[in-house]
């Protein structure tokens, strides 16, 4: 299974990957977490990682490989166009790489590619590798991929949830995150995704739950749970530490059980 978790920039996406990573590997599943935001660097702190992950950009032979690799081929590109991952028809996690994939306590983390210096071009090979990756990823019967998007909706004008099984947006009381909430609802929707769930973020009361609940049942979507306020995970994030035992770690926890069944 595929999950894409998305939402609007600081509803706290990157937390809740970590966070349902944890839950699902408690689950009995093993677990993928693919960081396919080209912005945010700090998911792999988060998960508990010193150090990144090479990116799948690289491995692909770069920027330029990437577009040559599917788009119309340049004669003098020579053979490497053909021989990146991009060429394969199919895709393990075992066929990556060491350092290409790190793994701790059975969570496996990739990264596609950031932007790391000024002018150095549009994220878009980035979002193209996204999209082919996730095509051609083959998970076993016993592991789940969680997807850790850009902010927003772009990634949807990309085709990258044409791979994805399940959509999980995050939405945190503002209403800027109901519209996109609501957006992305239409556009998974438009595309043949079934598996479609809000979840709710940094809430403060029962009441401000019931009232979110109340808006997003009115725009037609399913909330699987929500997260309350977290000072622990807010500190965390700020210190750049690891995402370990919180209130909102069990909650994500019980809201998992909506989602995906125990084995």
């Amino acid at each position: 299974m595929k999950i894409s978790v998305c939402g609007k920039g600081g509803s706290g996406k990157s937390a809740m990957v970590t966070l349902m990573a944890s839950a699902i590997r408690q689950r009995g599943y093993e677990v993928v977490v693919i960081d396919a935001d080209e912005s945010n660097s700090t998911l792999y702190r988060m998960l508990g990682f010193d150090n990144p992950p090479r990116p799948l950009l690289e491995l692909a032979g770069g920027k330029r490989m990437v577009m040559q690799a599917l788009g119309p081929k340049d004669p003098s590109a020579g053979s490497d166009a053909d021989t990146n991952v991009l060429s394969r028809e199919q895709i393990s996690i075992a066929d990556l790489p060491s350092g290409f994939v790190l793994d701790r306590d059975g969570i496996r983390l990739i990264a596609v590619g950031k932007i790391l210096q000024a002018l150095e071009g549009c994220a878009c090979p980035m979002g193209v590798l996204s999209r082919e990756f996730l095509k051609k990823l083959r998970l076993g019967d016993n592991e789940v991929a969680v997807v850790d998007t850009e902010a927003g909706v772009e990634h949807f004008g990309r085709g990258m949830e044409t791979s994805i099984d399940a959509v999980l947006v995050v939405v945190e009381p503002s209403f800027e995150s109901l519209q996109l909430a609501e957006r992305v609802n239409a556009l998974a929707d438009g595309i043949g995704i079934e598996s479609i769930w809000a979840v709710l973020n940094k809430v403060t009361s029962d009441e401000m739950v019931a009232k979110l609940r109340e808006e997003l049942d009115r725009r037609g979507l399913e909330v699987a749970g929500a997260v309350h306020y977290d000072s622990q995970i807010f500190e965390a994030c700020m210190e750049g530490r690891p995402l370990d035992s919180s209130k909102a770690a069990e909650e994500v926890s019980g809201l998992m059980g909506s989602i995906l069944p125990a084995r």
